[in-house]
Parts: C-alpha cells; structure tokens; sequence
C-alpha cells in the first residue's frame, strides 16, 4: 500500500486569532460553535481582526487529521480543492512540504477560510467561508489512490455542498469497490438536523468506523448516557471511536466496549482535538498498532492539541514518545 490514509475534506486556510469576549459579542457570533459566512462577513471580520496577532496554516476538519497522520510518520493523500491564488498556493505548499499528496488541480476564485476565534475560556468560534473548497467534484476524486490507500477518511462537513456531498460519496463508493476501509466524521452537530437519514445509511452499510463526540452520539442515538450512546451506534457501526473531552473516549471495536483515560493538561484551546484523536487513531490502525493503543496515542494527540493553539502539533511525536505513551 502506498498510503495509509486517503482523506475527502474541505481545502481551508485556517486563520487563528486569541480574542476577547467583548470582542466576540462585538462580532456577533455565537460563542464556541461554526458558523459558514459569505466572502463578504469573512472579510468584515478580518478587518476587525487588523492588529491582532494572526496564525495560519493549511487546515479543514479532514485536513487537520490527515496532516496529523502524516506528522505521526504515516503516508496520506487529499482531495480538496484550491483556489489557483496564494492562498491557494500557501495550502497545498503547506500540505506537501508534511509530505501529503495532493494532486487536485487548483481552480478560479478563493480559496476558502476558516477565522478561528479563540476565547480566554479555550472555546473556539469558528467562521468559515468555503469559497471554491465547496466546489470538489466527483471527477476530482482519485480511483488509483484510493486503491493504494488502507482507508479512506470522509467528513461531514462535505454533505452542506451537493457537489461536495457527490465527491464523498463517490469516494466511499470506489472505496468499497476496490476493498478499502472507510472511516466517517460526523463532523458537527448541527450537520445531524439536515442529514440524519444521509449519515445513518453511511453508518449501517459501507462506514467501517463512525467518529464522533458525544453531543453528536446523543443526536444521532437519541440517548444520554454515554455507553448506551456508544452501544447503540455499534449495533449499527462495525467500529465507533466517541470522544468524551476530557474524560478520555470510548472506542467500540468487535463487540467490544474499550474505554481509553484522558489526559489532564491545561486546555488553552480546542481546535483540532477532534481531528488529532482521529489522526491517532487513524495511524495506529494503519502501523500495527492495537486498538487500545492507537486510543491511548490519540487520547495524548488530542492533549497535545488542546493545550496550545490552533490544530496543528507545534510539536509532533517522536517514535521514542509514542513508545513511551505505549508503554514499549
């Protein structure tokens, strides 16, 4: 296999900036969720932000984890579209200088954003405008590595676009042609209103692995408890990784109920955790790695991530710290 992850996902440049609470109801949004503008907001808000101290970096729900695959030491590619600009230039620079392929083609107009709004509190208010991002299409998503992949990896964000939601679709569908796994992110809560008769086909049928965090777990179940949660899922799911915050995951493998500890660190910001957990897991299962222990390496991936800001590892980890989180 020449990869071992092939990920769908939006094609965003992240934009991180620490602000206060008076300036975020200055905004106008509402605190600690996503919110999709137009170019327009996108660039109202950035223009409030002048003389903030700004980071940014190639990022995307799915990007986010495939990038931090491709820091664990494992092989990915992506499907996300860019526009043909620099920050379209600075994405995939960004992508590939990790070692991720991306061999999209880029396209007129902007490259989408995401304005990571980050509170004293650790919550992140998201805003993101997906520019040419929502226009992945079918024809963009590649048969041959997705047949050198050991899994594919979809998340839900893309169902908001229908050309996006056709893409995804289309790579899970070459994905089970072709005998390769496929892991599915429900993404975001509010995703599970418009699309939970969608995201439940996936989770019954081809998904080999749902992951999701407890407040999506309880919309799709309808329960509250956690391990009913997880249990319910995996009557349907073959495997289910459910994030807890700061009280660890459970992860639901062959019948199995696997409970993994979380790591306590002082959380200045959650961006990412979700998709660094995902990328741990995701690399474990790909490198030889037990389902318990690609949990405990994705428990400390997803502490790493929060206790410093924006979703990418300032420091990713060593093959003598995984050994040591492994206990090896």
């Amino acid at each position: 296999m020449q990869y071992d992850v092939y990920g769908v996902g939006n094609a965003l440049v992240d934009i991180q900036a620490q602000v206060s609470d008076d300036t975020l109801e200055r905004l106008d949004f509402p605190k600690g969720i996503m919110t999709l503008v137009d170019e327009r907001t996108q660039l109202r808000v950035l223009n409030e932000l002048d003389g903030t101290l700004l980071t940014r970096c190639a990022g995307g729900s799915a990007a986010n984890t495939i990038l931090g695959v491709a820091d664990f030491g494992g092989k990915a590619a992506y499907a996300g579209k860019t526009g043909d600009e620099p920050f379209g230039e600075f994405f995939l620079e960004d992508m590939r200088k990790i070692g991720v392929s991306i061999e999209v083609a880029p396209t007129d107009g902007q490259t989408g954003t995401c304005v990571v709004l980050i509170t004293d509190d650790a919550q992140r208010t998201m805003l993101t405008h997906l520019g040419v991002s929502s226009t992945l299409t079918k024809s963009d998503i590649d048969e041959e590595a997705i047949k050198k992949s050991q899994w594919v990896y979809v998340e839900g964000y893309l169902f908001t676009s229908p050309t996006q939601k056709a893409a995804a679709l289309k790579a899970i569908q070459l994905a089970k042609k072709n005998g390769v796994k496929v892991a599915f992110t429900v993404s975001d809560p509010f995703l599970i209103n418009d699309f939970r008769d969608e995201f439940w086909d996936l989770i019954e049928s081809p998904v080999d692995l749902l992951f999701c965090n407890l407040e999506e777990a309880r919309a799709l179940t309808g329960h509250e408890d956690p391990v009913e949660c997880a249990a319910s899922l995996h009557r349907h799911a073959r495997q289910v990784a459910m994030t807890l915050g700061a009280d660890g995951s459970l992860l639901m493998h062959n019948g199995s109920t696997i409970p993994i500890e979380g790591v306590q660190v002082e959380a200045v910001d959650t961006t990412g955790a979700g998709d660094m957990y995902a990328a741990g897991i995701l690399y474990g299962i790909t490198n030889g790695l037990s389902w318990r222990d690609s949990g405990h390496l994705a428990s400390h991936a997803a502490a790493r991530i929060v206790s410093q800001f924006g979703a990418r590892l300032e420091n990713p980890f060593t093959k003598a710290e995984i050994a040591k989180i492994l206990g090896s």
